[in-house]
Order: C-alpha cells, then sequence, then structure tokens
C-alpha cells in the first residue's frame, strides 16, 4: 500500500486554488461551476436522465479527478432538484492527490450555492487515506467511493458497471501520465452499454484514443472561451466477467424484502446498507435488545492490525477503518464513542521491527512512530516502550453503533425471536423456531457469527472466547489520554470505568466471566504500564469482585471475513471438478448460488473496522452496485474462497 500525499495548492489573488504538482488550475476562473455543468452534466444528459429515473431507479457516474468535489457537488444538486425521493446516486471517483480538509474548505468556500451539500461533504472528509473510501451522504441517498491513488493504478481494481463519465483531471498538456491508451482501456471495461463519458478536452489524442477503445465520440460547443469539447457514449462490447465462482448473482428480486438473522455488528450495518437503498428489512435477534454478544462490550478499540505488504486485509482494514470512522459522526463524542487516539506499544524487538516497517510503508496522517518519550507526552502515562500512534482512532460503543444503524423506518427489529431452522417456499425464505414462521422474505443475510453455521455448515468458523473487564476510574487514572494496546489494551474512562482486555480462550464454552482471566486482565494491564496499574490502584483489586462479560469471538481460517453470497457447497464441487485437475482451468459454468443467501461474518476481534463496510459490500452485491473495496479484497472476504481452496488443494 502505498502512500497519497494531498495536494499541494497555490492560491490565486481572485482566491482560486492551483495545483502546485501539475502548475494547472482545478476549475475556470470565469465560471467554474458553469463550465462543469456544460460540459459535464449537460454532456451526459443528466438533467433529462436524473428526471426519468425510476422509482427505487439509480445512476452510477464515474469520474477522473476529484479535485475540489465540485463536480460532485454540482451533480448532487441537480440529483435533488430533479430525481424521485427514493432515488441513489452512486459517484466513483478516483483521485491522486486528495486536498487537504483546510483546502477543500477554502475552495468550496467559494460556491455559496453549493453550501448546503458543501457542509454535507465536509462532515464526512475524514481518515481518507490511499485505497478505496466509501462516504454515505444523505443518510445513503448518495453513495460517493473516492478512489485515493493514481487512475492507473485504482480503476483495474474496481469493479463497476458505469453509466455516465466525467474525464476530468488536469490537462493533457500538464498530465500527460493520465490521459493513455491503458486509461481509455480501463473506462470502456467499466462501462455499461451505451455508457456515456463527456470530457473538457478535444484534444485529437484524446478523442482518437476514446474511439479505439470504443467509444462513439464527437464534439460539441465549449463553454467561455474554450471553442470545443467531447462527449460521446461508449459502443463497445461490454467486458465479460472473469471467474464464474466470483461472479455477481442474479439480480435481486423485484420485491426489495430481506431478512438478516442477528442483530450485532455486522447483522445491525447489514441492515442499514439496505434500508439505505430502499429495501425492507426484518432484523431477528434471539435477545432482548441489540449488541447482546461480541458487540455488546461498553468499549471497542478502532484497532488497525496492518501490513506492510499491502495485503488483502490490510487494504480492508484502511478501508473499514476510514468507513467506520465516518460512521462515527452521528454519535455522541465522548459518551458513544472518542477520537483519543490509539497507540500501540512496540513490546518486544519484533514488534518494533514491525513497526518500523509501517512507518516507512504509511503516512503520518494515519500513523506516527513514536519514541518513549512522545508515547509518554500523548498517552499520559509512563511507558515501557514507545509506539506507533493512530491519531484519527480511539474507542467506541458498540451497542450505541448498532443501535443507530437499527434505528432506521425501514428497519423491522423483532426481538426475542431465534432462527434455528431456514427453509425455502415459493421463493421465498422463512426463518422458523419449533415450526413457527418468525418471518419471511425472498433474501436472507446469515449475520449471527458462528450461529450462521446451523444454516451453512460448510463455512469454516471457529469460535473464540473472549473477557473484559471494567476497572473503576480513579482521580490519578483520569490522565490517561489514549487507547493503549499491547498484548491486550486499556481504554480511557467511559461513565467511571475503563475497560481492559481482552483474553483469548479457544477452549471454553462457558461465557460466565472467571476470576482467571480478570487476574490475566490485571497482568496485561502491568505489562502496558505499571504505573497506571498504580493509578488504578490495581493491586487492591480483587479478581474474584471484578464486573466484566465474556463473549465469542468469530473467525475465519485466513482471519478474514465471509462476505458474499453462498453457493451449494455440493453442486459447486461438482461443476467445477475440473480445477483438481488443472486449477488453470476456468469452466464456463454459471455458479449454483444458493438463491437469496448471504453471510456476513467471521469478523474477529476486528469487528468495529470491518463489519459496517461489509454491510455496503453486501449491499453492493444484491443491488449490483459498484463494490466498495478493491476486486481482489472482496474475493478475499467471499465465501466460495473455502471450497474453491479445498478443490484445488485436493488436486
Amino acid at each position: 500500500m502505498s502512500e497519497s500525499p494531498t495536494a499541494q495548492l497555490d492560491w490565486d489573488a481572485q482566491g482560486q486554488p492551483l495545483s502546485r504538482q501539475f502548475g494547472d488550475v482545478y476549475f475556470s476562473r470565469e465560471d467554474g461551476l458553469g463550465e462543469t455543468r456544460h460540459v459535464f452534466l449537460d454532456g451526459n444528459d443528466l438533467a433529462a436522465r436524473f428526471a426519468a429515473l425510476p422509482a427505487g431507479g439509480r445512476l452510477i457516474i464515474g469520474e477522473t479527478g476529484f479535485g475540489t468535489g465540485t463536480n460532485f457537488l454540482c451533480t448532487w444538486q441537480l440529483f435533488d432538484q430533479l430525481a424521485p425521493a427514493d432515488a441513489q446516486l452512486h459517484f466513483v471517483s478516483v483521485e491522486k492527490y486528495p486536498l487537504s480538509v483546510a483546502d477543500l474548505s477554502r475552495a468550496l468556500a467559494l460556491w455559496p450555492e453549493l453550501a448546503p451539500w458543501a457542509e454535507q461533504l465536509q462532515e464526512q472528509y475524514v481518515a481518507l487515506h490511499a485505497g478505496f473510501q466509501r462516504l454515505l451522504l444523505a443518510g445513503g441517498r448518495v453513495v460517493l467511493t473516492l478512489l485515493i491513488g493514481d487512475a492507473l493504478d485504482m480503476l483495474p481494481q474496481l469493479d463497476a458497471r458505469i453509466d455516465a463519465w466525467f474525464l476530468d483531471g488536469f490537462a493533457p498538456s500538464k498530465n500527460p501520465d493520465m490521459w493513455t491508451a491503458e486509461l481509455f482501456a480501463q473506462l470502456a471495461r467499466l462501462s455499461a452499454p451505451g455508457a456515456s463519458l463527456a470530457t473538457f478536452t478535444s484534444m485529437g489524442d484524446v478523442r482518437r484514443g476514446l474511439i479505439a477503445a470504443g467509444f462513439a465520440m464527437r464534439k460539441r460547443p465549449g463553454y467561455g472561451k474554450k471553442w470545443e469539447v467531447l462527449c460521446g457514449h461508449f459502443a463497445g462490447t461490454p467486458a465479460k466477467a472473469s471467474n464464474p465462482w466470483y461472479a455477481r448473482p442474479p439480480a435481486h428480486p423485484r420485491q426489495r424484502e430481506a431478512l438478516v438473522i442477528g442483530a450485532g455488528l455486522a447483522g445491525c450495518a447489514t441492515a442499514a446498507s439496505l434500508a439505505a437503498r430502499g429495501w425492507q428489512v426484518t432484523l431477528l435477534e434471539r435477545h432482548a435488545e441489540v449488541a447482546q454478544e461480541a458487540s455488546g462490550n461498553p468499549q471497542g478499540v478502532l484497532y488497525l492490525k496492518l501490513s506492510a505488504h499491502g495485503t488483502a486485509l490490510s487494504q480492508l482494514v484502511v478501508a473499514g477503518f476510514g468507513h467506520t470512522r465516518r460512521q462515527l459522526q452521528r454519535l455522541q463524542q465522548g459518551r458513544d464513542w472518542a477520537a483519543c487516539g490509539v497507540l500501540q506499544l512496540a513490546f518486544d524487538d519484533k514488534e518494533a521491527q514491525r513497526q518500523a516497517k509501517l512507518g516507512a510503508a504509511f503516512p503520518r496522517e494515519l500513523l506516527q512512530p513514536l519514541d518513549r518519550s512522545q508515547a509518554e507526552a500523548v498517552s499520559g502515562v509512563s511507558l515501557p516502550a514507545g509506539g506507533l500512534f493512530y491519531p484519527e482512532a480511539g474507542w467506541v460503543h458498540p451497542p450505541a453503533l448498532c443501535q443507530a444503524l437499527a434505528e432506521h423506518p425501514r428497519i423491522r427489529l423483532q426481538l426475542h425471536s431465534e432462527a434455528v431452522e431456514l427453509r425455502r417456499v415459493d421463493g421465498r425464505w422463512q426463518a422458523l423456531n419449533d415450526g413457527r414462521v418468525l418471518a419471511e422474505a425472498p433474501v436472507v443475510v446469515l449475520a449471527g457469527a458462528a450461529e450462521v453455521r446451523r444454516f451453512a455448515a460448510e463455512l469454516p468458523l471457529k469460535r473464540i472466547r473472549g473477557q473484559i473487564s471494567r476497572l473503576p476510574q480513579t482521580p490519578a487514572s483520569a490522565a490517561l489520554s489514549c487507547v493503549l494496546c499491547a498484548e491486550g489494551y486499556v481504554a480511557p474512562a467511559r461513565d467511571g470505568e475503563h475497560t481492559l482486555g481482552a483474553s483469548f480462550d479457544f477452549q471454553s464454552d462457558d461465557l460466565t466471566p472467571t476470576q482467571g482471566e480478570h487476574a490475566s486482565n490485571l497482568q496485561l494491564l502491568q505489562d502496558i504500564s505499571r504505573e497506571l496499574a498504580e493509578r488504578m490502584q490495581a493491586g487492591d483489586l480483587d479478581p474474584a469482585q471484578l464486573q466484566g462479560r465474556a463473549a465469542f469471538r468469530c473467525t475465519s481460517p485466513d482471519y478474514l471475513p465471509i462476505v458474499g453470497p453462498l453457493a451449494d457447497a455440493e453442486a459447486f464441487a461438482s461443476a467445477y471438478a475440473v480445477l483438481a485437475k488443472d486449477a488453470r482451468q476456468v469452466p464456463d459454468i454459471p455458479c449454483p448460488w444458493r438463491e437469496g443467501l448471504y453471510v456476513n461474518s467471521g469478523h474477529g476481534s476486528r469487528g468495529l473496522i470491518s463489519a459496517p463496510l461489509s454491510g455496503e459490500l453486501l449491499a453492493a452485491w444484491l443491488n449490483d452496485e459498484p463494490l466498495p473495496l478493491p476486486r481482489s479484497v472482496a474475493e478475499a472476504c467471499h465465501p466460495n474462497r473455502f471450497v474453491l481452496r479445498k478443490l484445488i488443494r485436493n488436486s
């Protein structure tokens, strides 16, 4: 994963931004909004297309060069004016040098008429790091997916069908590396049949390159001092999906109804993502409230366990961290979450070496290597070592996030409802308990952690017991100003209590908190900071008297979550049996899906980071939308990976 630096700007006498990297303007000096509307909105006939959207319809726009976001905001403004109230706008934009928060605010202040939309964008414009970053706006009616990095690196990772293209970016003379045959080939690969395209340039090389890629292009009058611009449509053959076992299942039923089993973080996030898209969702929970199992701890940590090698898990963690961090903006700071930062201590030589590699691989906006004295200054307590500080991270009260996600008028929360059987009747799934139908819908999402094995026994999920301890805050322990992590973690106090944990027990199935694990957690505290343990008077605490809770983490063998559509394992093995002889074969056989059955589980100890974004990933599978993650990462999380590996391993 490479660092993506922010844009370096200069400002002219009129207060307009210029790119120092490219020596070019971001928009017309005469009338930036007028140029955007003429070139991109009119060039793609968006007014008529928004007005013609059916109820529940959507349009997907792709853009090269997000810049100051003015193209996006003008599009959103027009969408609000003309599209049906329940329509959805997807906007996917790639940007190599994103503006800083301060520069974005300064640039957008130039356009007072866009303020109602710009304010919402700026409120969500946080934790944007290299890779895929999803922003939900207007309650999810508008979905912005920013691909932060070079267009020729990012677009090949995108899985989408774009309806209209804004080919923007700095002028070909200033930025020749972007305007290439490779870029035009990616635009063609990602285009829906007949997708429109508009660009401000009329250069012959650009027009000929687009035509060679399959676009029918024509010139049209320009705007202001510009004589001509280009527009056109994709006239080529749509790209064919690659591996059938990772292809998108057939389109969802006309009845957009779903049944989600399990109201922990994965289930609540899935329900929220579907409800935002107009689905009616029944959320089944066997307990009396949401977030009663692994999502029920008083404090969870936005914990970024990264790799310097850009693995699928590392990409998921960075994208998921940003998404969750933006979701928290809707909660009450201090009570439901705190952006106090997280410090990962370099507790031994191996961890110090790992952190040194991460410090070289990621930007300081995401993580900052600190020596011991710096770490002590940040944390407010004495420490045994320095470490990595994540300034945008912190702690979260997971039940509050679950409750916020589940509070949607299209979500019906059904408590005291444990699904023990699923059956398919006349194209609908029925969830039953003791022969009684609890609820039914054409689509079911299994989000009940390891309990999903009741209905999908082939999934290799395992449970790991974890116990946290609740320690009373003391006047001296109030000095702790960030979350500290080593083998365990301790958080600044919430409601007068610190959360300390968490143990790992691979054997026990008993969720009764034990004295032994409270004692083990107290030892974790000693290892993190002896001074903090003294401030908390930990030596005087009796493990037998401590309060806490235990729950099961649910994880997979490769520590990636399991998110996506489920196939019939036996039929899968039969359909693709040739892979056992030659793993390079790609049989032209549709995947035997279990119609309408999906899963979102296996998040382990990273649920706060991976579960909310996985809700978006699941909604993208169900709605045939742009995936919020690189295609390779979505495939790495796909349920079919296990049966596929088993086939190949037996070759």
